[in-house]
C-alpha cells in the first residue's frame, strides 16, 4: 500500500470534524513549503459568495454554455 492509500485509510475512519483539522493541516503544509500560496487561496475563498451572485443568474445563462 503505498504512502498516500495509507493516509486516505487513516482519514476516512476520522469524524468529519477531525477530517477537516488534517485537511486545514495539510494546506498548512503547502503553504509552509512554498507548494500553495496563501494569499491566492484566501483571496480566492473570500470572493467566493460574493462572486456567486454574478456567476449565478438568469441574465447570464448564454455564458454558461461556452
Amino acid at each position: 500500500m503505498t504512502l498516500a492509500k495509507e493516509i486516505v485509510a487513516e482519514i476516512e475512519r476520522l469524524p468529519e470534524p477531525l477530517a477537516r483539522e488534517v485537511l486545514d493541516f495539510i494546506e498548512y503544509l503547502e503553504v509552509k513549503h512554498g507548494l500553495r500560496s496563501s494569499s491566492l487561496e484566501e483571496l480566492k475563498s473570500a470572493q467566493e459568495p460574493v462572486m456567486e451572485r454574478f456567476w449565478s443568474n438568469s441574465q447570464d445563462d448564454v455564458w454558461n454554455d461556452l
